[in-house]
């Protein structure tokens, strides 16, 4: 039996001085079979490589090499109802 795919919540915005900076944001509703599966799906969607910097188990951010860009994930159901346009992958 497969194991049930999880959704997350994925924010991609820009850094400034190594720090989130928001000058814009795209989001992600990311299906994936784990954490590291959904960052995959969506280091792929933008062609760059990440790794993990930090985790409190609620939130986790990852830096993406060669790119002044961060990606922070969650659990989908905790933001389902803040954002307009949110990509699917």
């Amino acid at each position: 039996m497969s194991k049930l795919k999880e959704i997350f919540f994925v924010e991609v915005t820009d850094t400034y001085g190594g720090e989130a900076n928001y000058s814009w944001v795209k989001r992600f509703k990311v299906h994936a079979n784990s954490e590291r599966g959904a960052i995959s799906k969506v280091s792929r969607a933008l062609g760059l490589r990440s790794r993990k910097a930090w985790d409190t188990g609620d939130l986790s951010k990852y830096n993406y090499q060669g790119a002044a860009l961060c990606a922070f994930l969650s659990g989908y159901e905790d933001q389902a109802e803040n954002y307009f346009f949110v990509e699917s992958i």
